[in-house]
């Protein structure tokens, strides 16, 4: 089932080969069609993610049978419905996680994997949901297992990522840290309800954390950098402690690592990546969201951070305002749809 006024082309975006901000291109193209289980977003804004520079870069592929159309989370209205979807329905403002296919005027995704948009945010604002929401709650507290009066650390807290892990570790009950490059980054994360956060240019974390839980490390570390701070990561755990990987920002090999604190300690040493992972994963992540995280969107009690929007022929704009790393939040992109 499809609306009648659905358009036979759209704009996306397009790379012309593996590079810098300048592969990137606009271009004309027939709108996908859903699938079974699938439904047709009518795209309004998708979220720019560091997965997309690395998929631009030609060190991130789409899975076999994607789109190669980059993006990964859009919010808009549904247009068609796939065979045998129910509960949906045509012209309800929806965001939704997607495999690729994001940077696009329309887009696939999986109805099990779309969530109402949130009363208290706008469409625009609802696209910078799904890729953070769906990874930090399947890892910091499906994988990371964190708890109520827990201590919990998150690398890169003034990012996108960050920026939701501060927050749903509050709601959690956790005291949380976080570390940022700057006086201002660091503000920004209190500001969102870290207890402290640490400028990592200005300090060790690992001394820090240290002297602000006495000693005893934290229960839950959320890192995005890998190999360059996998033994400050160890020194900061606290017995029991869980480490859980979503990147390798700082590399992926160690050499010389002791790993008897991990022994000692009983440290969990976990991660996780998202867009591999099977559709019924994803799928119980978003049932998880629904009942747990989604009530305190509506009421305003956890919100998205936007910090800047560009139009979809501005993409490259947005690249490279993602790899400079000077943003507080989420970028991105509108459609004018």
């Amino acid at each position: 089932m499809a609306s009648s006024a659905l358009p036979e082309t759209m704009r996306r975006i397009h790379f012309t080969g593996p590079g810098g901000p300048e592969v990137i291109a606009v271009e004309t193209a027939p709108l996908p069609s859903p699938g079974p289980g699938q439904v047709l977003i009518e795209v309004v804004a998708a979220g720019v993610n560091r997965p997309d520079v690395m998929q631009r870069a030609g060190l991130y592929p789409p899975p076999p049978g994607a789109t190669e159309i980059p993006g990964l989370e859009v919010a808009g209205r549904i247009a068609a419905l796939g065979e045998g979807v129910d509960g949906l329905s045509i012209g309800e403002e929806v965001c939704a996680l997607v495999i690729s296919g994001g940077y696009a005027e329309f887009a696939v995704a999986e109805a099990s994997h779309c969530l109402p948009r949130p009363k208290a945010l706008s469409l625009v604002d609802a696209a910078g949901l799904p890729e953070t929401f769906f990874t930090v709650y399947s890892n910091v507290v499906q994988r990371g297992r964190l708890a109520k009066g827990e201590h919990f650390l998150v690398h890169g807290g003034s990012s996108g990522i960050g920026a939701t892990a501060i927050q749903i570790a509050k709601h959690v009950g956790a005291e949380v840290f976080a570390t940022a490059g700057s006086a201002e980054k660091c503000k920004f994360c209190e500001e969102l309800g870290a207890d402290a956060a640490i400028d990592y240019k200005q300090a060790d974390f690992a001394e820090e954390i240290k002297r602000l839980t006495d000693g005893r490390g934290v229960d839950v570390i959320l890192d995005m950098i890998g190999a360059s701070y996998l033994a400050r990561n160890l020194r900061s755990l606290a017995p029991d402690g869980r480490l859980v990987m979503i990147a390798l920002m700082g590399g992926y090999k160690v050499d010389g690592l002791n790993i008897t604190p991990i022994m000692r300690n009983r440290l969990t040493f976990t991660g996780s990546t998202l867009r591999p992972r099977p559709k019924a994963d994803k799928a119980a992540i978003a049932e998880g969201l629904r009942k747990d995280v989604w009530p305190e969107l509506e009421a305003g009690r956890i919100r998205s951070v936007t910090h800047a929007t560009f139009p979809l022929e501005q993409a490259q704009k947005a690249h490279e305002l993602m790899e400079s790393s000077a943003h507080l939040g989420k970028i991105l992109l509108t459609t004018g749809r």
